[in-house]
């Protein structure tokens, strides 16, 4: 399936420095640049090339960028699955700006993002990290 596919890639980018803007397995990624490299590793060349955006993006414009370009490319869905792209809020009130990957489900749920300060990292998808989750998109089987 392919959420196990993206998920096992996800996987290796763990360790992976922070650098925002970044999309290079071992050598830099932010949270996007981590859903572009797993896009590149399962379907080659990515859908559309996203444009410069800051660390905050655009929270004073409250434009919703992330969540309209995870709309245009991957599908939406309700219940949770390994391999699936988890759009959080950080704050109440904020726009969606940051992006994980499921990997485990259950009472061990994780999941895998480039968090600054971090790198890219398998946490726990504990309570605190729920609470922020907005949407939930899988990879489509074919593009």
């Amino acid at each position: 399936m392919i959420g196990e596919a993206a998920l096992q890639e996800a996987r290796l980018w763990i360790g992976t420095p922070y650098v925002h803007q970044a999309s290079c397995r071992g050598a830099g990624t932010d949270c996007l640049g981590l859903i572009r490299g797993v896009w590149r590793a399962l379907y080659g060349q990515e859908p559309e090339v996203p444009p410069a955006y800051s660390r905050d993006w655009s929270e004073a414009g409250a434009s919703e960028a992330l969540w309209q370009a995870a709309q245009r490319h991957l599908r939406a869905k309700e219940s949770a699955a390994p391999g699936d792209v988890i759009l959080f809020r950080m704050r109440e009130g904020a726009i969606a700006k940051h992006l994980g990957i499921q990997g485990q489900i259950g009472p061990e749920a994780s999941f895998v993002h480039g968090f600054s300060g971090h790198g890219v990292m398998e946490s726990p998808l504990s309570l605190p990290w729920a609470r922020r989750i907005v949407a939930r998109f899988e990879f489509p089987e074919r593009i």
